[in-house]
């Protein structure tokens, strides 16, 4: 009969006979209560993560429509404000302007005489109007540049266009700078130098008399500017101009922007052309320039649509994105079930040496103290009561669960840090001590009896 509280590490006919059916139900039997809450246990922290997966969801679908109004407006702005924000232009006698903008972004023109000088028409046609109208006009100015002035007129010429300049310079020892520049910009560089010629369209170094000829080969500002930088000197400019306009014989819409707005509707989707046209220079009238404010009609309908399509689109990429990730965690997870965890060792993994291949026995613990560790006995074979406590508790539980008792140890190394069923699992997973990262070879279960 065995003695009381003894241990029974392993059967003494066969040491490294693996462990019964008998004792695989005893197992069972004692574990149940202890298994069942480990399974409440993981249950509990998977419902928790799915939490936070759900939380994290909708917390990027909140900034992905974040990102979504952002851009739009972005764009909604730099449509409105920028590229058919409203805006003032001058025109000079003889203009043909052709206004034809998007129709899926712009609703109507509207054209405001800033000035209400007679003579602006707006013309509305259904396609671009063909540029084949030819109007020859002519002006005549005397001027007088003191030192360091400059004069400017500006116009819009379209494509074809010629102009001519005869002058005669009062002093035949004064040199005057005459340029033709092409848009504001280039004449703004020449202003800044008057003696570099590289920005403009025709730089030209006038005295006495003489005439000047430059075709136009692009529909643009242009301006024909005197500067001086001698002593005062009088010049006197007659100025002819070829000019090529638009044919709006076929317009179906004609408004005269003098006391009221004209405003244009813009078809869609094909859209249609806008016709800005100013007469001829008149002898009566004090000023030939008009100052007209245009502006552009957003279509609303448009935006509205475009950020609703926007919306979709994005979500739908979003949820996408968010199956194909789940996709790859599940297939990641089913592969590391089969390799074990990815996370590398603290401590690195030791090979197994000739000694670790000796008899199970040799590697136990020979005296009483681990003996008495291993079974969570005391030395002189009393145990301590269910509701009774001491120091070496702590010692004596799981120390992967805290929860069941130290009742296995790890073959060849010896260690006895876990119950049965952690050891278990870290031997199926990692395969390794825990303790001394020693290869496993068996978990042997402790029974008391």
């Amino acid at each position: 009969m065995p003695e009381p509280h003894s241990t029974s590490a392993i059967p003494p006919s066969a040491p490294n006979a693996e462990p019964s059916h008998s004792d695989e139900n005893v197992e069972a039997s004692n574990n149940p209560p202890r298994e069942t809450r480990r399974v409440r246990i993981t249950y509990g922290r998977t419902n928790f993560r799915m939490g936070d997966d759900s939380a994290l969801v909708r917390d990027e679908k909140w900034s992905c429509l974040v990102v979504i109004f952002s851009f739009w407006f972005f764009v909604a702005v730099t449509m409105i404000m920028g590229v058919y924000g409203s805006m003032t232009m001058v025109l000079g006698p003889c203009s043909s302007i052709v206004l034809q903008p998007n129709p899926v972004f712009v609703q109507y023109v509207k054209v405001e005489n800033i000035e209400a000088n007679p003579g602006l028409v707006l013309y509305g046609t259904y396609d671009y109007p063909p540029l084949d109208v030819v109007s020859i006009w002519r002006e005549t100015w005397n001027i007088s540049l003191p030192y360091g002035a400059d004069k400017e007129w500006k116009y819009y010429l379209n494509r074809g266009s010629q102009v001519n300049i005869s002058y005669s310079v009062s002093s035949e020892n004064s040199s005057i700078y005459l340029v033709i520049a092409e848009g504001a910009e280039s004449l703004s560089l020449w202003l800044e130098d008057p003696t570099y010629p590289n920005t403009t369209l025709s730089w030209n170094v006038i005295h006495g008399t003489g005439m000047i000829t430059q075709e136009i080969f692009r529909s643009s500002y242009y301006y024909v500017a005197l500067g001086n930088l001698e002593d005062e000197v009088e010049v006197e400019l007659n100025l002819t101009v070829r000019a090529f306009l638009h044919n709006t014989t076929n317009a179906f819409y004609k408004c005269a922007p003098t006391s009221s707005p004209c405003s244009l509707n813009i078809f869609f989707p094909d859209g249609n052309a806008a016709v800005l046209v100013s007469p001829a220079p008149q002898q009566n009238t004090s000023s030939d320039e008009w100052y007209v404010k245009l502006t552009y009609g957003p279509r609303w309908l448009t935006y509205t649509f475009g950020i609703g399509v926007l919306t979709v689109i994005m979500f739908w990429a979003f949820n996408f994105l968010n199956k194909l990730q789940g996709a790859n965690d599940d297939r990641v997870g089913s592969r590391s079930e089969g390799t074990g965890p990815d996370r590398a060792p603290l401590l690195s993994r030791k090979d197994d040496d000739l000694s670790s291949w000796g008899s199970s026995y040799d590697s136990l613990p020979q005296d009483d103290e681990d003996l008495n560790f291993l079974t969570g006995g005391s030395a002189d074979g009393k145990f301590l009561a269910d509701g009774e406590t001491s120091n070496n508790n702590t010692r004596r539980l799981c120390a992967i669960c805290f929860d069941a008792p130290r009742d296995c140890f790890f073959l060849p190394c010896g260690h006895c840090v876990a119950c049965f069923a952690c050891g278990t699992r870290i031997a199926e997973a990692a395969g390794t001590c825990p303790v001394c990262r020693r290869n496993m070879k068996k978990v042997r279960k402790i029974f008391t009896v």
